[in-house]
């Protein structure tokens, strides 16, 4: 697969968003995609580019497990951007 098929247009996000909704039966408000966006940008920069897809499960895992509603799901998503924005790894710490 080239770099290139790899990168979505947003359209092809939004596709994407649609196809995963229909899936599993969920509504728009339940895939906040600017939300997770922001969340994998501030954990790749923040942390490191691999943390982002793990932090974002992690959000996920969290809000799911408070109840799931939207407001959970932000709550969970600023309690890891919160950590990433502090993050010192520990070859920073000492």
């Amino acid at each position: 697969m080239s770099e290139a098929s790899r990168t979505l247009p947003p359209e092809a996000l939004e596709e994407w968003a649609l196809a995963l909704r229909d899936r599993f039966g969920l509504a728009a408000e339940d895939i906040p995609i600017a939300l997770i966006l922001d969340l994998a940008r501030d954990v790749a920069n923040g942390v490191a580019r691999p943390a982002a897809p793990f932090s974002a499960f992690v959000a996920g895992l969290v809000a799911g497990r408070a109840g799931g509603s939207p407001e959970q799901v932000r709550e969970a998503v600023d309690g890891v951007v919160a950590l990433a924005s502090t993050w010192q790894s520990a070859g920073d710490r000492s």
